[in-house]
């Protein structure tokens, strides 16, 4: 009985001594993934790539996200999006996540940025008169927070409404 207790306890001892190193090792992991970019670190501007996103009243751009800071970071999921008229003032916007006309929806999921890296989103809209509001600027929030970017954006769009697919580290295509 005295050795079988014993071959227990010494058992029990090296399953505790794995787990702790198990712990550690994941701990690790966790500290060298990407923390996500904090505010201030990203710049948002739109970017047409010469693939012509204009057919049937829709119209689209690409927004593009680049990491501005000095070490690496993460974002994930949508941008925020806010449409401006002349002299800045706020017009009421519907932001649609998914598929655009033009590009698949990569659906959410983390995107890390090394210091100087981009992602990029696909922007999509219609222009048929339907209630259109007269753009002047786009804000655009990488992360969905309060800190965004303010770029023209001079544009007539239906409903106010645009779609926008979820970051990726290559531009979305169809």
């Amino acid at each position: 009985m005295k050795v079988t207790r014993t071959a227990v306890a010494v058992t029990a001892a090296l399953a505790i001594a794995g787990l702790g190193t198990t712990a550690a090792v994941a701990a690790a992991d966790t500290q060298q993934a990407a923390q996500e970019c904090q505010p201030g670190t990203l710049k948002a501007t739109t970017a047409d790539l010469d693939d012509g996103q204009h057919g049937m009243n829709h119209e689209g751009t690409y927004l593009k996200v680049t990491n501005t800071g000095d070490v690496t970071c993460a974002i994930s999921g949508y941008a925020g999006l806010a449409l401006e008229g002349a002299g800045h003032t706020a017009i009421a916007t519907d932001a649609e996540h998914g598929d655009t006309y033009f590009a698949q929806d990569p659906g959410e999921h983390q995107v890390t940025l090394e210091a100087g890296d981009s992602a990029y989103a696909d922007l999509e809209w219609t222009h048929t008169g339907a209630d259109s509001a007269d753009a002047h600027y786009l804000q655009i929030s990488p992360t969905g927070s309060n800190s965004h970017s303010t770029v023209p954006f001079a544009k007539e769009v239906d409903n106010s409404a645009l779609t926008v697919t979820a970051w990726s580290d290559t531009p979305p295509t169809a």
